[in-house]
């Protein structure tokens, strides 16, 4: 097939590296013909554009493809992809992320693309924004929805949120759980103790780890504001926040102003290679986000055999088995998130029972092989689907003659 995905950047983000992943796999596994669009990658939170590059993913870069909105560079934005698609005249377009998603779409639509498919990694409404700005996303995703083929969401949650905004109606949505490399994360124990050295941390601490952007709504002031009760009673753990971005200054700040700078170390930007082994370091996962189609960190966590702790948001809980795998705490709630460390940081038999749990379950199910796999099946149903319905109409038309 000749296949392109449209997404509005490639910083280092889970809807990032699920889109590279899918390109690589279409391109090795199936021998498909795959052009990659996207916008600039600026900004802290680094780049994945160097790996697609090195995978040898034909790649064409819109400047104008950015997240802020602006009428005018987001027509000829729009006119721009028309114009990529007429080039490469492919059979399926596939969208990520709000505004590559939106533009892609309308463009694919306009240029009678055969298969228009979109991943909903998250919702681009929710409760954090006024009032009008949720209205002005549900209504550009609802233009949208009827100009693709098929929804794929990252977890139920997703379809459910999608489908109750009246985006879509149900039959039009799949879930299709994004895919990671699991092999580095099931290694990740042989990796323990030279991550450890280096980060210079002692056997006797008890390490708590947050892998997410430092953005908003991405809870690491909650963190903060629950370990100054965790170490009034656990003095043994520590806090390692890996990731960077706008929030960094104000959140290290926070950190200072209650004295507890000793216990928490900030790994900064680590490329998706290096995770597995920040990971691996910990003794659990936290993920405090109070927006998140489906963190990739939950199941990383997993796969590495470390409990999870996390909001109830999204599709958090579709990985969070509480008490199976983890705690499922309520979002923002400082006194639960408090309680959940400290019992895991005193009972490691109970953190190794909830990781070794959540790797029976999941490793197969987040394989990226096996998403890619599932995307690729759902191409040639669209496809399928609507070459019938061409023939019926061609058939039909004939009858009347």
């Amino acid at each position: 097939m000749r296949i392109a995905h449209v997404i509005t950047r490639l910083i280092l983000g889970g809807a990032q590296e699920n889109t590279v992943l899918t390109c690589e796999d279409l391109s090795r596994d199936f021998g498909d013909d795959v052009l990659l669009v996207t916008g600039p990658t600026q900004g802290p939170e680094g780049s994945l554009l160097e790996r697609a590059k090195r995978s040898g993913i034909r790649i064409v870069e819109i400047p104008s493809l950015v997240r802020p909105i602006h009428p005018v560079r987001d027509a000829r934005t729009y006119f721009e992809l028309r114009r990529a698609i007429r080039r490469f005249q492919p059979e399926v377009v596939h969208t990520h992320s709000a505004k590559g998603g939106f533009l892609g779409r309308l463009a694919a639509h306009a240029e009678r693309v055969p298969a228009i498919v979109h991943t909903v990694h998250g919702a681009p409404f929710h409760p954090y924004q006024s009032r009008g700005a949720r209205a002005l996303f549900r209504a550009c995703e609802r233009h949208a929805a009827k100009r693709c083929d098929a929804l794929i969401s990252v977890a139920d949650a997703m379809t459910q949120l999608l489908v109750n905004a009246k985006v879509a109606p149900r039959d039009k949505f799949v879930t299709i759980y994004s895919g990671i490399e699991v092999e580095p994360f099931l290694a990740a124990g042989e990796l323990r103790a030279s991550a450890r050295k280096r980060l210079a941390y002692r056997d006797d601490e008890i390490v708590v780890g947050v892998v997410a952007r430092l953005f908003h709504l991405k809870g690491h002031e909650y963190v903060v504001r629950a370990a100054e009760q965790v170490i009034a009673v656990a003095p043994q753990v520590r806090f390692l926040f890996v990731g960077d971005g706008i929030v960094a200054g104000s959140i290290r700040a926070q950190i200072e102003s209650r004295g507890l700078s000793s216990y928490f170390k900030f790994a900064g930007l680590v490329p998706p290679e290096e995770i597995p082994a920040h990971i691996s370091a910990m003794d659990l996962v936290v993920h405090a986000s109070l927006r998140e189609g489906l963190a990739r960190v939950l199941p990383q966590a997993l796969l590495a055999g470390k409990p999870v702790v996390s909001y109830d948001i999204d599709g958090a809980r579709e990985v969070v088995i509480a008490n199976e795998t983890g705690f499922l705490l309520p979002p923002q709630s400082i006194e639960p998130l408090t309680s959940a460390i400290v019992t895991l940081a005193r009972d490691p038999a109970l953190s190794r029972r909830l990781g070794e749990e959540g790797r029976r379950r999941f490793t197969d199910q987040f394989r990226h092989e096996t998403m890619s796999r599932q995307i690729r099946a759902l191409y040639e149903r669209v496809l399928a689907t609507k070459k019938s319905r061409e023939r019926e109409i061609v058939e039909a038309a004939a009858s009347n003659r």
